[in-house]
Formats: structure tokens, C-alpha cells, sequence
């Protein structure tokens, strides 16, 4: 029996040998422990003896979308979920004084979103402690939707944010069909309740409906602004939330934003508000990655405004659905 299976896990080694090739990809191996909670790394230190007190950098990187992420030969943490756990992990250390939330995020789902930021305020009012977030590449749409949970937003000097809005996308293969012959039938219940589907034009109706509630959506981003961005009127916001996306130095200057600087700036600003004067900082993660700094965390495809190619279909493309979306759709992953 034991022979067997010594043979078995040879020959399965060899197979992704064999699969491997000569290419520029390879396969890894890992044994991980069965008990896959959250662990605690220390990342930074003040000088001195006897530091007890900690900043918790949390990270959201890659879409926000209440799933989990997948590809070929890979998946991946549901972002809502991991993003609540490390959260809550945060919540239950009374040695935690604060949090920077570092952003890396085109947004998402306006359902992601929105459960993150709720779940921020919650957290803040029951901890009352400060949350500082930090933008290192895009925070956009729904991204900032979720910084404007925090008491302070600073973005550093290459990354772009705001995108204030509501998007939802469909097509029709219609014509396509028509040409080749083929017709949809379609048994419903009412008119609309095939509403959006690819099988047949919007019609004016569906228009109508659909407008009306990207219109109720986009009311929500601009409260959620409003709230978080108290010095800025109404008004202003609304000039402002016409789907733009502004450089640091801009939404400083429009006031979408308190500061500029870098992540260890954010932390030195979080314990500013925490009232710490020396913190060891700390980061979550599963206990089969290494995360040797508060930048370790990141996702593959975060950087730029875009990338041009990506054989993935972006994960709101590639679940199959229509989706109402705070979401910068430039940024492709």
C-alpha cells in the first residue's frame, strides 16, 4: 500500500514535469497547514524596548467583488470576505491602535462595495479606532467608495483615484443571430423579465428601468462622498462625480483627498491619530505566503492604468452576469 503510493505521487510529480516543459512556467508544491486562519507578521519596528503597540496594514488589491477569484490552474481568496476576516482580526487585538488600509483597486461590484464599507464603519464605531487609508496604485470607484469609511485618505503621488459613478454593461447578439439564422424564444412571465438579455435589443423600457436604477445607485456613491468628505458641499461633489478619475495632486487640490505620500507616511499618520508615539506594524495573511513588508500582499495585475493584454477575462466578465458596477472598466483583471 505504502509502495503504491510512493509510485503514485511519483509518477504524479513527473506528469508536471513533463507539463512544465521548457517554457518560462513551472509548477510549485507547497505543504501548507490544515489550519489556513489568519496569521500575524511583523513588518516594521520602532526602535526601542518594550514596544507593544501595533498598525495593522490591511490591503485591498484587484477587484472588489463578493467572489472567489479564479483562472486556469489557480484560484483565489473571496475579496469581501478575506477583507472582513483580516477586519475582524484587527477588531479582536487589543494591541492593534489603528489601521491603514492600503487600496490598490479599479472597485468593483457596487454589492462588494458597499458590504466593505459598511462593515468599516462598523468596525470603527466599535473599536473607535482610526483608519487610515493609503492609495499605492488605483483607488478608484468603488475603492474610494471604501476610503471614504476612513478618517483620512492620503494617495500617493503616482496613483490615480475618484471615478465617482455607476455603470452597468450589456450587449445584444441579436443582429448575430439574425444573420445566422437563429431566433431566440423567450416564455416569460411579464415583459421586462428578461430585462438586459443578450438575445434581444434594449428596448425602451429596459432603458428606462435600468437608468432609473443606476440613477438610485449613483445617489448612494454620492451620500457615501458626502458623509466621508464632509468639508466638500454637495454641490462640488457632484461636479466632481461625473465618472473622472484625478492624479494625487488633483483630488488634493479638489479635496477628494487630505494628503499625499507614500504607505510609510500612512503609517506614521495613523499613529499621529492613535496617539502612539513607537508601533510595530503588522500585516495578515494565510500561513502558506510570505510577506516579508506592508507591499507583500499584492496581487498580480494591480499596477498602471490598464494592462493591454491579459489572456484572463475580467472576473465581472467572465462570471457570466450583468452586474451594477462602481468600477474604473479601463483597468482590466
Amino acid at each position: 500500500m505504502v509502495k503504491r503510493r510512493i509510485c503514485w505521487y511519483l509518477g504524479f510529480s513527473l506528469s508536471l514535469t513533463a507539463l512544465s516543459g521548457c517554457g518560462s512556467r513551472a509548477f510549485h508544491i507547497e505543504l501548507v497547514p490544515t489550519d489556513q486562519s489568519l496569521r500575524e507578521t511583523l513588518i516594521q519596528r520602532d526602535t526601542g524596548l518594550f514596544v507593544s503597540d501595533k498598525i495593522a496594514v490591511i490591503d485591498m488589491d484587484g477587484l472588489m467583488i463578493n467572489r472567489r477569484k479564479s483562472g486556469l490552474m489557480r484560484t483565489g481568496e473571496n475579496p469581501v470576505s478575506l477583507f472582513l476576516e483580516k477586519l475582524d482580526k484587527a477588531a479582536g487585538d487589543p494591541g492593534v491602535k489603528a489601521v491603514v488600509l492600503r487600496l490598490n483597486s479599479p472597485g468593483g461590484t457596487v454589492a462588494a462595495s458597499d458590504i466593505m464599507h459598511h462593515r468599516l464603519l462598523e468596525f470603527k464605531r466599535r473599536t473607535a479606532k482610526p483608519v487610515v487609508s493609503c492609495v499605492v496604485g488605483l483607488g478608484c470607484s468603488g475603492a474610494y467608495y471604501l476610503a471614504c469609511g476612513c478618517d483620512g485618505i492620503m494617495t500617493q503621488p503616482s496613483a490615480v483615484t475618484g471615478n465617482i459613478g455607476t455603470i452597468f454593461q450589456t450587449f445584444s447578439v441579436a443582429g448575430t443571430m439574425e444573420k445566422i439564422g437563429v431566433k431566440a424564444v423567450t416564455i416569460k412571465s411579464g415583459k421586462l423579465k428578461d430585462m438586459a438579455s443578450p438575445l434581444h435589443d434594449l428596448s425602451d423600457d429596459e432603458r428606462q428601468v435600468l437608468e432609473g436604477i443606476i440613477q438610485d445607485l449613483y445617489q448612494q456613491f454620492l451620500a457615501v462622498v458626502c458623509q466621508g468628505r464632509p468639508g466638500l458641499s454637495e454641490q462640488k461633489i457632484r461636479e466632481l462625480a461625473d465618472g473622472r478619475v484625478f492624479t494625487a495632486k488633483q483630488a488634493l487640490t479638489e479635496g477628494l483627498i487630505d494628503r499625499i505620500g507614500y504607505l510609510t507616511d500612512a503609517i506614521e499618520w495613523a499613529k499621529e491619530m492613535a496617539g502612539v508615539d513607537r508601533a510595530r506594524v503588522v500585516i495578515y495573511h494565510r500561513p502558506s505566503s510570505y510577506k516579508p513588508n506592508a507591499y507583500g500582499s499584492a496581487t498580480a495585475n494591480t499596477e498602471g492604468l490598464g494592462p493591454l493584454i491579459n489572456i484572463d477575462l475580467p472576473d465581472w466578465v467572465a462570471s457570466g452576469e450583468s452586474q451594477f458596477l462602481y468600477l474604473w472598466q479601463p483597468a482590466v483583471y
